[in-house]
């Protein structure tokens, strides 16, 4: 749907485009106001209340309706916590937007008419309509299907979308570009530069640093206190491997008959059908364009009937991006699955034939049968190779379970009997880690929270309750602890030696940059410069502003290359740690006759930026003017208590 849409706003329609990325930032929005019933009127309401983030022209904006609407945008979304705020955050300024966006409108008397609303939705979903006449009894279907909305979600976002839009439009009416505008950024994109140039990287002469003792020893004095040797501890463990046990744990048939049994509907088979087809999308398109699309679709149809390959068809003209990669295979389909178009086809047409064309809710589509199942059972005998290993699991999880709160037992009785002994009574195996740190990982027993946090507990000798973790039941008791200490140089040797070598290599490394600079710049050979301090000169291609030199960096970091003149030497740059000196090797100018195909482009783009810049500066001082009307009040140690609690 949003692909036919963009295709009309490039024939001509662009405001269609402005109203779609308004409607989509606000369609969260509108689902929590209208699928929570009384939210707005007890969160949205005159008077400032106690957890309102901000009140706009009397009316609160509640916590309850950010917390839905973040709840809503980070489901199913697997988002770090620490992002989280940010999101929050940007939740919060868009309602306070919005608000104060709706205030501005009702005081200048800004509306949106039932008719050019009318007008926008037959842009938007012209299916709806013949001709002039409003299908109202397919529109909600339409809704539905292309929108993925309800007609009141779609119809209040498409609102708030105009609003917005006649806003731009009194914000950027008068923006224009110039010619010199289209000019200089036609050169900034086109204009390219060869440079030569030497990279020095600190960790390539990290490893040349070879140190004194002497050396070390005064860095070391130096930064001791940098090297701090936290508690370690030691620790004998006695470990339940579930992966022994499972080799001496036997499934019987009466264990499978049971599972069977007990889930015989999983193994219930509906009527069902593997197919293959063909789609051509409709959805969006106008009568004219449909037409089109069918004329194609009776001409690849014509071709599977003759015998065609029908998945190389589908390779070649199929629209649905998810299957026809894979001939149009859609696997197999169980009645009830697909649209009634559709499944009517599937299930009626012989096995291995092509149906005629089908028109679904998504658009024409072909449709070919490869294979069909009648409703039935699987016996045991055809799933047991899948349900003997979960069988297996379960009667070894069972086992580890029932060993686990023997263990529990055991201990809770007496946390000071020898580990060796408890072991051997229920066959376990015994090993010693360590010694680590809080944050090291625990020998074979992994990063487990819980491990290291029962470590770093318990007291020397004390038994800890049995633990859970990948590979079994674990008990474990200390044996030995290390307390926190100033480290020697010694003991941190090595963490001494890398810092000490990081140090020096970073400043070798911006000295060297600095002398292949200055003897570059007064005269001497580039090449046989960068040579003398053991350096490689490399020449790169030619690259624009939007490029980039592979290893080095992009256009943007190197942007000095295009000012600083043919055979000019450039002063030592940082780029992520790494210092470069290049010469400008050669220059080419843009070719002015490739200005006439990039005019337009360069234009709409940067009437774009400005309108874009324009529009938030109209955002900014909106509400900063309302702020200090009094207008609209942020209540900042509510928001701020709402984007820290998102984390």
């Amino acid at each position: 749907m949003l692909k036919s849409i963009q295709q009309r706003d490039k024939k001509g329609n662009r405001w269609i485009k402005i109203t779609m990325s308004v409607i989509l930032g606000m369609i969260c929005l509108s689902m929590v106001l209208y699928l929570i019933p009384g939210l707005m009127s007890g969160n949205l309401t005159a008077g400032a209340s106690s957890d309102a983030i901000a009140t706009v022209g009397g009316q609160d904006i509640g916590l309850a309706v950010a917390q839905q609407q973040l709840d809503l945008q980070l489901q199913n979304q697997n988002i770090p916590p620490m992002l989280r705020p940010i999101y929050a955050k940007q939740i919060a300024d868009q309602l306070i937007f919005s608000s104060a966006l709706q205030y501005e409108a009702d005081r200048l008397a800004i509306s949106v008419t039932p008719e050019e609303e009318r007008a926008r939705i037959k842009q938007i979903l012209p299916m709806s309509f013949s001709g002039d006449t409003w299908l109202r009894d397919r529109y909600p279907t339409d809704v539905q299907t292309n929108l993925n909305m309800t007609v009141p979600q779609f119809e209040s976002a498409l609102h708030d979308g105009m609003i917005e839009e006649k806003f731009r439009q009194m914000v950027t009416s008068g923006i224009t570009v110039s010619d010199a505008e289209i000019q200089q950024e036609f050169k900034a994109r086109n204009e390219k530069v060869q440079i030569q140039y030497a990279l020095i990287k600190p960790t390539d002469l990290a490893s040349t640093i070879h140190p004194s003792d002497a050396d070390l020893a005064a860095y070391f004095a130096k930064n001791a206190s940098k090297y701090q040797v936290p508690e370690k501890r030691t620790a004998r463990f006695a470990l339940l491997d579930l992966d022994r046990l499972k080799a001496t744990t036997q499934v019987t048939d009466a264990d499978l008959n049971a599972y069977y049994n007990a889930n015989i509907d999983q193994y219930k088979v509906e009527n069902r059908a593997h197919v293959e087809h063909i789609l051509f999308k409709t959805v969006g398109k106008t009568d004219a364009e449909i037409a089109e699309i069918r004329q194609k679709a009776e001409d690849v149809l014509k071709q599977a009937k003759s015998g065609a390959n029908f998945e190389d068809l589908a390779k070649k003209y199929s629209e649905d991006d998810t299957t026809n990669a894979k001939g149009g295979d859609l696997g197999w389909i169980v009645d009830g699955q697909t649209a009634p178009q559709f499944q009517q086809a599937a299930f009626s047409i012989p096995v291995g034939s092509v149906s005629d064309m089908v028109q679904t809710p998504y658009g024409i589509e072909i449709i070919k049968v490869i294979e069909r199942e009648s409703a039935h059972t699987k016996p045991l005998s055809e799933v047991k190779g899948t349900i003997t290993p979960i069988v297996l699991q379960n009667k070894v999880n069972a086992e580890g379970d029932q060993i686990e709160n023997q263990l529990a037992s055991a201990v809770r009785q007496s946390d000071r009997q020898p580990l060796d002994a408890l072991a051997k009574k229920f066959n376990m195996q015994v090993a010693e880690a360590g010694p680590v740190a809080f944050t090291d990982p625990v020998d074979d027993l992994g990063d487990s929270a819980d491990i290291h946090r029962l470590l770093f507990e318990l007291r020397p000798g004390e038994l800890g309750q049995p633990l859970r973790i990948d590979k079994g039941v674990v008990v474990l008791t200390v044996t030995n602890i290390q307390p926190a200490h100033q480290g020697t140089l010694a003991e941190v040797h090595d963490r001494v030696l890398t810092d000490y070598q990081k140090e020096q290599s970073t400043t070798l490394a911006a000295t060297c940059a600095a002398d292949l600079a200055k003897q570059a710049q007064g005269g001497e050979d580039f090449t046989k410069a960068a040579k003398g301090l053991g350096l490689d000169a490399k020449t790169s291609d030619f690259f624009a502003r939007s490029g980039s030199v592979p290893d080095v960096g992009t256009g943007k970091q190197i942007q000095g290359a295009f000012t600083l003149g043919v055979d000019k030497v450039s002063s030592p740059i940082n780029i992520s740690g790494n210092w470069l000196v290049y010469r400008v090797v050669a220059q080419n100018e843009p070719n002015p006759a490739d200005l006439a195909s990039q005019r337009e482009d360069i234009r709409q783009q940067l009437l774009q930026t400005k309108q874009d810049a324009a529009f938030e500066a109209f955002h900014t001082s909106l509400e900063d003017q309302l702020q200090k009307e009094g207008k609209l009040v942020i209540h900042n140690d509510v928001l701020t208590s709402f984007t820290k609690s998102a984390s």
